[in-house]
């Protein structure tokens, strides 16, 4: 006997399809009618949950916030040295990306609602304090001769997110999330060898 679904579950469900449709056909695209057709469901029923189409981007901008503070939350609180926090921190983001491939789009929105530009500045928040969690490790890396001395952690910073970035751009003219995870790890690790201390020669 299949379980009848809550409220809660309906909210994720309509919040959901609505994050899959954005990277399907652009967030300024997406309609209550889309979401109901992808659900099986009726738009009043849509807007039952949400009484309005902007509460559901609302609701899509408090999942995206909270999966990223709570990945910058897991990287700081592990007990790893901080290469690995490094690395920890950007291949989380990178699957969170490849798990929800709108949110690049939705950060660079133009012209969009009220709505939309409260919810793409709020991921510009996020982020910046994304980018401040990688100044600071890249800070330590480089105090514990992990890294060069000589190496400007904002400067670094800003490489790493490049590296993000580039995948990103990658992925929506691909249109393959998959991009992000595959060449991710390769590029982070072929990057963070350069900001390597030298050996010490005699």
């Amino acid at each position: 006997m299949n379980r009848r679904k809550t409220a809660a579950d309906r909210k994720i469900d309509i919040s959901r399809s609505a994050l899959d449709l954005a990277f399907e056909v652009g967030p300024d695209q997406v309609t209550t009618g889309m979401i109901a057709d992808r659900l099986g469901l009726t738009q009043p029923a849509v807007y039952k949950h949400f009484p309005r189409k902007e509460d559901i981007w609302l609701a899509v901008g408090d999942f995206l916030l909270a999966r990223v503070a709570g990945n910058i939350a897991h990287a700081e609180a592990a007990p790893l040295a901080p290469e690995a926090r490094l690395r920890l921190l950007v291949m989380q983001h990178l699957q969170l990306v490849r798990d929800n491939p709108a949110l690049p789009e939705i950060m660079v929105m133009r012209g969009a609602t009220a709505t939309h530009e409260t919810l793409r500045s709020q991921m510009q928040t996020i982020m910046a304090s994304f980018r401040a969690v990688l100044v600071r490790t890249v800070t330590e890396a480089a105090a514990q001769r992990v890294f060069r001395r000589d190496l400007d952690p904002r400067d670094a910073s800003m490489l790493i997110l490049g590296i993000v970035q580039s995948l990103a751009l990658r992925m929506l003219l691909a249109r393959d999330p998959a991009i992000l995870t595959q060449d991710g790890e390769r590029l982070l690790d072929l990057l963070l060898s350069g900001f390597a201390q030298p050996e010490e020669t005699l």
